[in-house]
């Protein structure tokens, strides 16, 4: 069987450092017809449990630990028995939402997850929050950014736990050195593409995101 990426949006409130902002999210479900993984379990369990349509869950992967990426994580969790994995450099970000909770994996970067015959290599990207990592898929022609890069520049850091400096040498080295083609699969809005985005990154430099 074919592996394919299914996407659906959900929506909720992203809260930190005292604010909260309603956000619509994306979910992506990577897989065939008999296995997947999803990809940000935000805001919406039964949702995410539907668009599976009864396949086997191999694992719930957080691209991040910012609320609305994970706050879905532990009831999907419990509905489907899959193991939820972070990044370890996000634990105190996500214990912010989910105290009594904690992650059944760590994310490393170079790990490879692999899930209806296709592999998705973990390329840590800190800067948008300390854990966040960035899935590649090769075979996909695809990388799932989270909030690292989005369509026309790098993800926020203008909050807690961010850095403007450390997200630019994560999309520098680890992001615009895939192949132009590849798609960019955002934590929100649209997807682009390496190549679209590359040549803004002197821009984004000038006007420190």
């Amino acid at each position: 069987m074919t592996a394919r990426i299914d996407h659906l949006v959900t929506s909720g409130t992203f809260a930190l450092d005292g604010g909260e902002w309603d956000v619509d999210n994306n979910v992506w479900i990577v897989g065939d017809d008999t296995e997947a993984i999803v990809i940000d379990a935000a805001h919406d369990a039964a949702a995410i449990e539907a668009a599976l349509g009864g396949r086997t869950l191999r694992a719930i992967v957080c691209t991040h630990a910012h609320n609305d990426h994970i706050d879905a994580a532990p009831a999907l969790a419990d509905a489907t028995g899959a193991p939820i994995l972070l990044h370890p450099d996000d634990l105190p970000l996500w214990l912010k939402t989910h105290p009594e909770h904690t992650p059944d994996g760590a994310l490393t970067d170079g790990q490879e997850l692999t899930v209806a015959g296709i592999t998705l290599t973990v390329l840590h990207t800190p800067g948008h929050a300390p854990g966040a990592v960035c899935l590649y898929a090769p075979e996909l022609a695809t990388v799932f950014t989270g909030d690292t890069l989005f369509q026309g520049g790098p993800g926020a850091t203008g909050r807690s736990f961010s850095s403007f400096p450390t997200i630019i040498d994560s999309i520098r080295d680890r992001l615009l050195t895939l192949p132009g083609d590849t798609k960019v699969r955002t934590g929100h809005g649209d997807p682009t593409t390496i190549g679209a985005e590359a040549p803004g990154l002197d821009e984004w430099i000038k006007r420190g995101h």
